[in-house]
């Protein structure tokens, strides 16, 4: 199984160059683990290459060579957006490798201040969060344009309360204003969260929890402090 370091196996594979009963074990071992590697094969279920292509498309894996200019500011709903299938298992290692980025940090720098040892689990937190909605059986993706320049992705669950926000190319704004999340429903309008600044064109991930059954998800640009109510047009609104 490839389970030795380079030093033991020179050791071992100068003693099977001599060994004939440890040629004959490693031969059957060999042939029982390829057996058991094709009694658990599973054939992959169809438009599973589409849906690992939609979940790639959450991360830009470079900047535009070139900023496009601001589209013209609109007023009114945004558009609607597309929803895709999301079987929910494909993006589990993106946010298992973040959880496991914190602990590394942790490790590497002996964390011993309160205050950063509050933010790593803070982070940590949001990792699992994040996992737990990218791999939810129901959970679904929606991506779709920004009103005034971008595009946002967001992935779903019901069964959770929550989702994951993400976007990509919003327009610049300048320091004293920001992009505000809201959740708006029956229940009323609660805020979510201001959105992080972005870096090169991606913003996010965010975490909305407490959906409920006839919620929106609404995008408002406003003072960066944030408001209380959304008392801008909204430049996203979608229902979940």
């Amino acid at each position: 199984m490839d389970a030795i370091s380079e030093r033991d196996r020179d050791r071992f594979e100068r003693h099977l160059a001599g060994c004939q009963e440890c040629t004959q074990e490693i031969a059957s071992l060999r042939e029982a683990t390829a057996r058991l590697g094709a009694a658990t094969a599973v054939t992959p279920p169809a438009g599973m290459k589409e849906r690992v292509m939609a979940a790639a498309a959450m991360t830009r894996q470079q900047p535009p060579a070139t900023a496009e200019p601001d589209a013209p500011a609109r007023t009114g709903a945004a558009a609607r957006l597309r929803s895709l299938a999301w079987p929910g298992r494909l993006a589990v290692a993106a946010a298992a490798a973040a959880a496991v980025a914190v602990l590394a940090i942790a490790v590497v720098f002996g964390v011993s201040n309160g205050s950063i040892r509050q933010q790593l689990s803070q982070a940590q937190a949001s990792s699992q969060q994040i996992a737990a909605v990218l791999t939810a059986q129901d959970a679904r993706m929606m991506t779709g344009p920004v009103v005034g320049g971008g595009t946002a992705t967001i992935v779903m669950s019901h069964s959770r309360g929550a989702l994951v926000f993400t976007a990509a190319g919003l327009r610049a704004l300048p320091a004293s204003r920001g992009y505000e999340l809201w959740l708006i429903g029956p229940a009323g309008t609660r805020p979510v969260g201001m959105l992080p600044v972005g870096s090169h064109g991606m913003t996010g991930p965010v975490i909305a929890s407490g959906l409920r059954r006839g919620d929106h998800l609404a995008l408002t640009a406003g003072p960066a402090g944030g408001t209380s109510q959304p008392n801008a047009p909204m430049m996203l609104d979608v229902a979940l």
